[in-house]
């Protein structure tokens, strides 16, 4: 089984699909493809100079949204089967593609591989590069051998903290994977899993300004990263990391 290239979704609420959409153009330097689907709630972002589309926007018609991964592959059925026997689960089923549940409730989608095989461009010094799973502790452990185990070829490696996982891509596919044990909640509680953006920033502050002038605000500062939250309504990460290879500096996974 071979994955031939990835995609992440950017998923906000339907009312908010066109603020959505337009900002992350914007992020992207990108233009919009036609809207599909049974309510054109689904748009790509369409790169210039040759470069393939990796990024997706979803309306969704219930909840707040966040992020999920599309992995392009030669046999759908043949992936399907090879996730479910790892511990996912079938959410919906469609003609020709699948959307999935990994074991900690991610979803995640199937799709046949249409030839994309060129990375877009670093853009003003950024590249959204990251799709990070948010998951609650109780489950993290599993979930990071469900990944491991799922990504065949892609490197399985802990992070620069304790409570993240890094599965990076062979060269060439243009998303990769952070995943995040959550804190405790109070009272014991958990969060479900969930995920969210990240991009890979030369400059953060640079970033963050640009990104704010497109319309996002500023949420909080972690250790090498700022959380952002885009005009939909949207939380993601402007992170410190080399845009051209995903890496934090200083040889920092």
């Amino acid at each position: 089984m071979s994955i031939r290239w990835t995609y992440a979704f950017v998923d906000r609420p339907a009312a908010s699909f066109s603020r959505a959409h337009a900002f992350w153009a914007a992020v992207t330097d990108t233009r919009l493809s036609e809207l599909r689907g049974e309510r054109e709630e689904f748009v790509t972002l369409l790169p210039g100079g040759g470069a393939d589309a990796c990024v997706k926007v979803q309306g969704v018609d219930s909840g707040a949204g966040g992020a999920h991964l599309d992995f392009a592959v030669d046999d759908v059925p043949h992936y399907v089967k090879s996730a479910l026997q790892r511990g996912a689960e079938i959410a919906a089923e469609h003609e020709g593609w699948a959307v999935l549940r990994s074991p900690a409730g991610q979803l995640f989608c199937a799709v046949p591989w249409h030839g994309e095989a060129v990375r877009p461009p670093v853009v003003r010094g950024s590249r959204l590069d990251q799709v990070c799973i948010d998951v609650p502790p109780s489950l993290y452990d599993a979930e990071v051998a469900f990944w491991s185990a799922l990504l065949a070829g892609w490197a399985s490696v802990p992070g620069s903290r304790p409570e993240f996982h890094v599965l990076r891509p062979p060269a060439g596919l243009p998303v990769r994977i952070l995943l995040q044990r959550l804190g405790a909640e109070p009272h014991g509680e958990e969060r479900p899993a969930s995920a969210h953006l990240d991009l890979a920033c030369a400059d953060i502050a640079a970033t963050r300004a640009r990104h704010e002038e497109l319309g996002a605000a500023f949420v909080a500062r972690g250790a090498h990263w700022t959380v952002m939250r885009d005009p939909a309504g949207g939380t993601y990460c402007l992170t410190g990391r080399d845009p051209e290879t995903g890496g934090l500096p200083e040889r920092r996974t």
